[in-house]
């Protein structure tokens, strides 16, 4: 076709025809429209020349334009789209390098196969331009709910029609068995929009504990109006599910609020849900207490926690301990997601035998130890002692409340603990000595006898080895790997240590040696410091 014949006003009209159908810009059209008369253009006039095409916006008239650039003499590389200053001044008047000099060519005629390259770059600018506008429209999205059109299922996925455009359901993102056909509505949580090549790829979720969360934000109006707060969610998808709740108000009762009259709220989203039963808990800042709520329905008699290792443990009524772990140890498995500690479960029995075993092994030590009989290392034990340390440097007042025990006898028992424990010191240094550790380390203070001697069975002999530790090197930590806690063993993890001491104990080895600068760590700190108070004060504005 020949655009100097061509209704100049059709271009216009096409283009917002386009734009109106795929609805994007009409712009974006008209600059593809402009692109593909340019290549157009360029395979007429030659590939070498720059030949640009502006369409007017109101006429729809196209404006052919060969333009060419002012280089330097040892730059000019292409003569039809360049040329040198010298070259320059038959056209402009004082040309510099880097002028840029416009003139208007006739416009091509647009044969067969030029035209169909141009319709392929329009159809490809539009697919972007389609492509991007979802991408806008869906990137915001993330994290809610979309009603959508089940299109089809492949291999187990399901393709959902979502307005303006598709998005995937994976087979594992499903409630257990539940299958579609095709028109059939479908409510999903939109756990992930990315940007690939091909389009906008929109994922979809069904088990996500998002997808609950958003579900009881619909019908509980409390929870949209951000005075009840869902603070955790855990499910085991189409079977059971455990969500704990906070008021902000202490007129409305979260749980109460959540169950709705008659338990409407709730059954509308186990409905949803395909049946998936919910136990609503209320949320407590005290874990153990928050604890003994998730693990219901089941009682509770005791809770021990280990917040270092974010592990606690659990003592239920013999009776009680197949509701606690439920079937499968589901039961368990939800209150450990909720609650984000490990939990271990024993019965009172149980509970009772290692509590038997525990004084009985701290019993022989103090007889071992002190040389005590067995009912004297007994009262030691009942009182709280459980080990040698806390006999030899406890206030004498601390021993003086145990029956029978007398200021000789007190100062006796502190003696023996005392001569042991240097005893075992003075053996632990030789042993450490002939595995061959620096002086620098003995001196280095913080490290007992025993702490040295267990660093060198580590391989950790020098102050160098050990200020290039890390803090759980020393102390031991957790490591999450697939979602399960594994224990990373610390050399001195067995003393006592923690994670801040380790850490501590480290730097001071650096500074010592001089590859840390103390007040570079000082000026750090006093930043960081301020940093805080700044976002605390914007925190409070």
């Amino acid at each position: 076709m020949a655009i100097t014949s061509a209704n100049q006003l059709e271009l216009l009209q096409t283009a917002e025809a386009v734009a109106r159908e795929k609805m994007i810009d009409p712009g974006l059209v008209i600059e593809a429209m402009e692109e593909s008369l340019a290549r157009a253009a360029k395979s007429r006039y030659g590939a070498e020349m720059d030949i640009r095409v502006t369409i007017d916006r109101k006429t729809g008239r196209a404006t052919f334009t060969r333009v060419r650039t002012v280089v330097a003499d040892e730059e000019l590389e292409n003569y039809q789209a360049e040329f040198t200053v010298e070259q320059a001044k038959q056209y402009m008047e004082n040309p510099e390098v880097g002028d840029v000099y416009s003139e208007e060519v006739p416009p091509v005629e647009m044969g067969r196969i030029a035209a169909q390259s141009a319709k392929q770059v329009i159809l490809q600018k539009v697919r972007e331009a389609e492509r991007d506008r979802q991408y806008e429209e869906f990137k915001d999205r993330a994290g809610t709910i979309i009603n959508g059109q089940v299109k089809r299922e492949e291999y187990g996925n399901v393709i959902v029609d979502v307005g303006a455009g598709e998005a995937i359901l994976r087979r594992n993102e499903k409630i257990g068995r539940e299958s579609y056909r095709p028109n059939d509505r479908i409510r999903c949580y939109i756990k992930d929009v990315r940007r690939e090549a091909r389009g906008p790829q929109i994922f979809l979720s069904r088990t996500a504990p998002e997808f609950m969360a958003e579900l009881f934000k619909m019908e509980v109006p409390e929870i949209y109006d951000n005075i009840i707060e869902i603070k955790a969610v855990a499910r085991d998808p189409g079977s059971r599910a455990k969500i704990a709740v906070i008021s902000y108000d202490t007129s409305i009762d979260p749980v109460g609020a959540c169950v709705g009259m008659r338990g409407s709220r709730v059954q509308a989203v186990v409905n949803e849900l395909q049946g998936e039963k919910i136990d609503i808990i209320p949320w407590n800042e005290d874990q153990p207490t928050f604890l003994v709520n998730a693990l219901q329905p089941a009682e509770v008699s005791k809770v021990v926690l280990d917040e270092e290792a974010g592990k606690i443990e659990v003592v239920v009524p013999d009776e009680q301990l197949s509701l606690a772990i439920g079937r499968r140890g589901q039961n368990v498995r939800l209150a450990s997601q909720l609650t984000n500690l490990d939990i271990d479960i024993m019965t009172e029995a149980e509970e009772s035998e290692r509590r038997q075993k525990e004084f009985a092994l701290r019993t022989a030590l103090f007889m071992d130890t002190l040389d005590l009989d067995e009912f004297f290392a007994q009262l030691l034990v009942s009182e709280g002692f459980t080990n040698l340390e806390e006999v030899a440097y406890v206030e004498v007042d601390e021993l003086l409340v145990i029956d029978g025990v007398d200021e000789g006898t007190a100062q006796e028992l502190q003696t023996r603990a005392r001569e042991y424990l240097e005893a075992q010191a003075a053996k632990a240094l030789e042993n450490a000595r002939a595995m061959g550790v620096e002086d620098s380390l003995i001196a280095f203070e913080g490290l007992t006898a025993q702490m040295v001697e267990a660093l060198a069975e580590d391989g950790v002999k020098s102050l160098e080895d050990f200020a290039t530790c890390a803090d759980w090197e020393l102390a031991g930590g957790w490591t999450t790997v697939d979602g399960e806690r594994i224990k990373d063993d610390g050399s001195l993890e067995k003393f006592g240590i923690s994670l801040e001491e380790a850490q501590d104990m480290v730097m001071t080895a650096r500074i010592l040696l001089g590859w840390v600068d103390p007040a570079e760590l000082e000026a750090e700190a006093a930043e960081g410091e301020e940093d805080a108070e700044t976002a605390e004060e914007g925190a409070e504005a």
